[in-house]
């Protein structure tokens, strides 16, 4: 919504700045969008009147002009290259000094072929006001020199560009925005009452209404006689502060009102319209001609103006070429009407119509302003264009707008978290239009004004006895959820300015406050950290992803098959973040990026509904470093990997076991599952079937690993104790078990680990061996175990108790033998 600060003086009474009123708009909820000062850029600019202009003795396309512009350039030497510079024009000086718009130059003082200037005379082109032009501009005789050039164009106007929330209709007249400043006591609203025109004879034109849901009241004249022209300089000044191009004074004159009172009008041409009687009905199929010249094809939602001869106007929107006004017209029937706003939106939606009408029904308008809006229009028309006016015929009647609305003080407090005395309150509320109906210490009745369509009201189901059941229902419902009096306190806050409402604190329950992260959100940061650690890089994939595609990588039921894919290729609900890092392996080699190491922590999709997964791949080849050959990616890469995510995790490391049992998409010898115990599974990892990568295409070696981290139990929390630091220094002693090739060397590090949990604090697997030195079908596993002695120093034979007690377990768990 723009307007004019002049605009805005036609109806508040203030001294006000521009800058004041702007701070104020953005108080009370109508927040500047913009200012536009068109005569704040040329300030410098003055009128001047050219004393002599002579031939420059150096140049045949140049003059030199003996000027004057006013106290200190009272005879000021200019050259000037404009055809028309001659002596006695009245004319636009730019002093040294001053920015030129058009063309991005400051004019400085200097000299032209030889001859001093002193300055510019200008175009209009030049001021970024006008068109291209051959000379310089010619100002009417008389001009006084030396006049700031704004204030003798009257361009010292600044426009005021505010944005309009969606419930308030009112807003969107400068009348209304008048009437909230002065509330907020920034001036004085000023009194606007409507002059009645009498009618000098019957109108011959009569309404009809048909679709009264969409229209309730119309009402309209004819005016006849007139003469339809150019309008005057004020109201072209009006329009075009606004945005508006000026088109004839009886279209302008509508325009006008749309933007002084919120009050669209449109006016047709009575010798172009067929038959005496117009009907507001739905629409049937017509094409319908807008006066923007685009076409469209009428429904039965639409409602629309209609003569004998077919649609005239898609009302409240937009009017038709057949029936609009020209320079030839003499007589105009004036309409003005109330539409729903709900109709109104839905056509201009329907048929991509927008209009400065549509905006201000759909947001609803005053429903008591028709007779008066139409009277004043009328008043306009006859003094601008002449004519006489007949009698106002109408159909419908005004809505039951009227309701009320009451606010109990102490609530401005507990709900609005002001305080405010009651009657500063009740004058807020009087000085937008609310009528004071009762009022005491405690509470005030006010009667809501017509305009304010957004202060709510309950529905009355006794007044609307045919509501179906369900309708009934969900009407009280609504009422019982709608309180007026929240808008009441909303109007009040705003007024005083919601910077005015005291900051509170919010109560604090504890003094330790909560953590942000919840524990499962702390263990999923700490894998992630943990991964993109050891070189992994996050991606994020889609969830969805082809049919065949997830097939591979584990079942696809038909409950997770998309009935309506954004693309045909992306139909399945994915069940591992595997399916898109694969695809990213294959897209990268097939550019030359083949050694890659990626990872997702994002949803899994199967029969037992959804899960977090976390999953890494790696392939390709390590980089080649000097007396180290690029190796290619193996499996125990990516079971460190998962390892690292579980530890980040909290997972108890000194019970996960290793089992074969991985999924088919992993190589059935070189993968493996993570469990905790025999049951609980947290991840897979190992190198990716060879048929899988041939299906895609991938001819250099991938391994991945998943991971589940709500699998992982969250550890007991326990109050920390000081770590126990030994004194003494460890002790590291190997030995070589010969085990059939069955036995799992997990289940013979768990064995050597328990022999002595008092000692040793760790075990490791540092050799695989199997050859002709070794019985077949079996093979030699070589275990380093570390004792730390915590109060003294072992001797000799405690170390070999220890030794000996490793040796006993191991043969007593797998039937292991010390190799000799």
């Amino acid at each position: 919504m723009k307007f004019s600060l002049s605009w805005l003086r036609a109806h508040l009474e203030t001294t006000a700045t521009v800058e004041e009123i702007c701070a104020t708009l953005n108080t009370i909820g109508l927040e500047v969008e913009g200012v536009e000062d068109p005569g704040a850029s040329l300030a410098s600019f003055r009128t001047a009147r050219i004393i002599e202009a002579a031939q420059h003795p150096n140049a045949d396309r140049l003059r030199v002009c003996q000027v004057d512009a006013g106290e200190g350039f009272e005879r000021v030497q200019v050259v000037c290259g404009a055809p028309n510079a001659r002596a006695g024009l009245h004319v636009i000086f730019a002093p040294p000094g001053t920015f030129i718009p058009a063309s991005g130059i400051t004019i400085k003082a200097g000299k032209l072929r030889g001859e001093a200037s002193g300055g510019m005379l200008c175009s209009l082109r030049e001021l970024g006001l006008g068109e291209e032009s051959d000379g310089i501009a010619e100002l009417p005789e008389g001009t006084a020199p030396g006049q700031s050039y704004p204030l003798f164009a009257k361009l010292d106007d600044p426009v005021i560009d505010i944005a309009i929330t969606p419930n308030r209709g009112d807003a969107l007249a400068v009348r209304g925005v008048a009437r909230d400043l002065a509330a907020a006591g920034l001036g004085k609203l000023k009194p606007w009452l409507a002059e009645t025109v009498e009618g000098r004879f019957e109108t011959p034109i009569s309404w009809r209404i048909t679709f009264p849901e969409a229209c309730p009241w119309v009402l309209g004249r004819v005016i006849r006689g007139v003469k339809n022209g150019p309008s005057p300089e004020w109201l072209k000044r009006r329009l075009e502060s606004v945005g508006l191009r000026p088109v004839s004074a009886l279209v302008d004159i509508t325009n006008f009102f749309a933007f002084d009172l919120g009050r669209p009008l449109h006016v047709f041409d009575v010798n172009r319209l067929m038959g005496n009687e117009l009907t507001i009905c739905r629409g049937a199929g017509e094409t319908f001609t807008a006066l923007d010249g685009s076409e469209h094809v009428m429904t039965p939602d639409d409602c629309v103006i209609a003569d004998g001869r077919g649609v005239q106007s898609l009302a409240g929107i937009m009017g038709g070429t057949e029936s609009g006004v020209s320079d030839g017209t003499t007589d105009v029937f004036v309409e003005c009407a109330l539409f729903d706003p709900v109709t109104i939106a839905l056509s201009g939606r329907r048929h991509n119509l927008h209009s400065d009408a549509r905006q201000r029904f759909e947001r609803g308008v005053d429903q008591a302003l028709p007779p008066a809006a139409l009277e004043a229009a009328t008043r306009m028309i006859i003094d601008l264009c002449g004519g006489e006016a007949g009698s106002v015929v109408s159909a419908g009647a005004e809505p039951a707008w009227q309701r009320q609305a009451h606010l109990e003080f102490a609530r401005l407090e507990t709900l609005g978290g002001l305080v405010e005395e009651p009657d500063h309150a009740v004058h807020l509320l009087e000085g937008l239009g609310f009528k004071v109906r009762e009022c005491d210490a405690r509470h005030v009745v006010v009667d809501v004004p017509s305009w304010r369509n957004d202060i709510a009201t309950p529905m009355l189901l006794d007044q609307q006895p045919d509501l179906p059941p369900a309708r009934a229902q969900a009407a009280a419902e609504g009422a019982a959820a709608i309180d007026p009096e929240v808008d009441l306190i909303e109007e009040v806050l705003r007024l005083r300015g919601l910077d005015s409402v005291p900051a509170v604190s919010l109560p604090v329950d504890n003094a330790v406050p909560v953590p942000a992260f919840t524990p499962r959100q702390s263990r999923v940061a700490s894998l992630r950290r943990q991964l993109a650690a050891r070189g992994l890089l996050e991606t994020v994939g889609f969830s969805f992803v082809a049919l065949e595609q997830a097939a591979e990588f584990g079942e696809t039921p038909t409950d997770l098959h998309l009935l309506n894919p954004i693309a045909a290729d992306l139909d399945q609900m994915r069940p591992t973040p595997l399916v898109n890092l694969l695809a990213a392996v294959k897209g990268n080699a097939a550019r030359g990026y083949p050694d890659l190491g990626l990872f997702e922590v994002g949803p899994g999709f199967g029969p037992d509904g959804q899960k977090l997964v976390a999953a890494g791949i790696r392939s390709g080849h390590s980089p080649r470093l000097p007396g180290h050959p690029a190796q290619p990616v193996d499996l125990w890469q990516v079971k460190a990997d998962a390892l690292a995510g579980l530890a980040a995790m909290g997972a108890a490391m000194e019970g996960l076991g290793i089992t074969t049992d991985a999924p088919s998409y992993y190589h059935p010898g070189r993968s493996g599952a993570i469990r905790q115990g025999p049951k609980l599974v947290l991840g897979h990892f190992g190198q990716l079937h060879p048929a899988l990568l041939a299906a895609r295409g991938i001819d250099v070696p991938v391994c991945a690993f998943t991971l589940y981290p709500d699998a992982v139990p969250e550890p007991k929390r326990k109050r920390k104790a000081p770590p126990a630091l030994s004194t003494f220094q460890p002790l590291k002693r190997d030995f070589a078990f010969v085990v059939t090739a069955d036995i799992p060397a997990e289940k013979l590090l768990k064995a050597v680990r328990g022999a002595e949990r008092n000692l040793i604090v760790a075990v490791s697997l540092f050799d695989v061996y199997e050859g002709d030195k070794i019985p077949a079908g079996h093979r030699s596993l070589g275990v380093e175990i570390t004792l730390q002695p915590m109060d003294r120093t072992l001797t000799d034979a405690e170390i070999e108790a220890v030794c000996d007690r490793v040796v006993a377990a191991a043969q007593k768990s797998c039937n292991a033998v010390l190799r000799g």
